[in-house]
């Protein structure tokens, strides 16, 4: 067997039946955004209030036995004061219900983790605004005196199935929404502290 052949398997590659930009053109009638721009097919920028950041959001494909989904990830990216670099992720943590948030080191400084991570744990805010939002994943990364936040929500995402064929858009919820931008209002200034 040739290694070729495997990685054409194994390898990543576009889902059969993947429409670039369908999931974000539903994603934006669900948002009802006006400053809602398509840059190119699967790739997006708003912001959701007047004075707020610019937000990308883009298209991450995930392949599966005869299906793929199709997830919405958002990119909000915030200058701050520290150097260095820091790479971590945070996840709900608790079996059944939500009992808080956790954080693990994946790259950079355990000083300054701890430090966010202490910070995580205290600011009221930042928690409130994170607790009830229904993300799948949340990555900080910090480089070269700036942080790039990618939070993949579990709305805004499309399930396709080959067999039986289907496709199913899973809306983000009004509640969500909410809670979506208070989160970002919520990391941006935690970011900038940090």
């Amino acid at each position: 067997m040739s290694a070729n052949w495997l990685e054409h398997l194994t390898g990543p590659r576009t889902p059969t039946g993947y429409r670039p930009g369908v999931t974000l053109g539903h994603l934006q009638r669900n948002l009802g955004l006006e400053g809602f721009t398509c840059l190119e097919p699967g790739l997006a920028r708003f912001t959701y209030r007047k004075d707020g950041p610019p937000l990308e959001v883009s298209e991450r494909t995930e392949s599966h036995l005869l299906m793929h989904l199709v997830m919405s990830e958002f990119r909000l990216r915030v200058p701050t004061r520290q150097a260095g670099t820091l790479r971590l992720s945070v996840r709900h943590s608790g079996v059944v219900r939500r009992t808080g948030l956790a954080c693990r080191l994946q790259e950079g400084e355990r000083a300054r983790f701890e430090a966010f991570q202490a910070r995580l744990n205290t600011d009221a805010t930042l928690r409130a605004a994170l607790m009830p939002l229904d993300f799948k994943r949340l990555l900080l990364d910090c480089r070269n005196g700036q942080w790039q936040v990618t939070l993949e929500h579990m709305g805004g995402s499309e399930v396709v199935n080959r067999m039986p064929s289907f496709r199913r858009y899973i809306p983000l919820g009004a509640d969500q929404r909410s809670h979506l931008w208070r989160a970002f209002d919520a990391l941006e200034q935690a970011l900038r502290d940090s």
